[in-house]
């Protein structure tokens, strides 16, 4: 039975790794460049030396026993380790956050910069249309992108399905990348905003473990200020996340060797829903963080609970 699944973020991925380890042939199509959907990262040149950024997820957390344990596999990998910086259970991938999506990535097929632009019943399943390349054909078809991709897909196919996923809406986040010359007079390697200012969040990415490069940022936006300036120009958003983190550690910033902003469209969802969706007849689920609550491990568990349910 081939399933073919849309997206190879850490709910795909999830998914299609649960599925892999029952012998299923699993085929995941994203229209990114290379894994990791909002545990990406970024290497820029500097005139110092390359500097990287966690762009997206700065860290994250495993709660529930079974996220724990492939998350204890990382950690006996090399591929994550513990960050107090961070808080007290706060883990992050190794050398970079998107360290073990990729070793999850690299055991299954997957073909990246691939958008699949629309989804048609088929006398087998379903026929997944793409924009490079033949459509392709599978007996069961995942949806695992953010919401608001997720129901335009779903509309013509699922309209209960995508309603639900109307029903859910992510909240956009800017996120800064600046690199120095130098080290920051911040004594801490994590600052956290205070209500109504422009930074959420602010993290010295090279003092994670396994890190090396010079000085760098990444500074997040806080919501309410992401909501508002969502269309606002790049270098607009740069400046001022610049001038607010100034006025946070309470000094000049020397001139940055780079600075890149970035805008997450879909950071975060708002609001959750049931887990997964799945509908045996049609042979159709729906996986992603949005369905549980935002964070890492809430991907993870929704891709491995939607694989649980379609091997059963």
């Amino acid at each position: 039975m081939r399933i073919g699944i849309v997206g190879a973020g850490m709910a795909g991925l999830a998914c299609a790794e649960a599925l892999s380890r029952q012998n299923y042939p699993v085929h995941l199509f994203d229209k990114g460049r290379g894994p990791g959907g909002r545990m990406s990262s970024r290497r820029i040149s500097t005139p110092i030396g390359e500097a990287s950024f966690d762009h997206g997820a700065p860290a994250f957390t495993a709660d529930d026993p079974a996220f724990r344990q492939r998350l204890e596999a990382w950690v006996a990998s090399g591929l994550a380790a513990p960050w107090p910086a961070a808080g007290d259970a706060a883990y992050v991938g190794m050398p970079t956050m998107g360290a073990p999506i990729r070793q999850m990535a690299a055991g299954q097929s997957v073909r990246f910069a691939t958008r699949v632009t629309k989804i048609e019943a088929a006398e087998t399943g379903w026929r997944l249309f793409l924009d490079q390349g033949a459509a392709v054909e599978v007996e069961v078809a995942v949806i695992a992108t953010p919401a608001e991709q997720a129901r335009e897909l779903l509309a013509p196919i699922a309209p209960d399905f995508a309603a639900s996923a109307a029903s859910v809406q992510s909240a956009t986040c800017w996120a800064l990348m600046l690199a120095f010359s130098e080290k920051l007079p911040s004594a801490r390697d994590v600052l956290r905003g205070n209500a109504g200012d422009a930074i959420g969040l602010a993290v010295r990415n090279n003092a994670k473990p396994g890190r090396s490069g010079p000085e760098a940022w990444v500074l997040q936006a806080a919501p309410d200020w992401s909501r508002t300036n969502i269309e606002a120009d790049p270098e607009w958003v740069a400046n001022e996340l610049s001038t607010a983190f100034a006025a946070r550690i309470g000094a000049a910033l020397p001139p940055p060797t780079a600075c890149v902003a970035h805008r997450w469209r879909y950071a975060n969802p708002i609001s959750a829903g049931p887990g997964l969706m799945f509908d045996a007849v049609r042979r159709l689920g729906v996986c992603g963080d949005w369905l549980v609550g935002p964070g890492v491990e809430a991907a993870w568990l929704s891709g491995a609970s939607l694989a649980a349910r379609i091997a059963g």
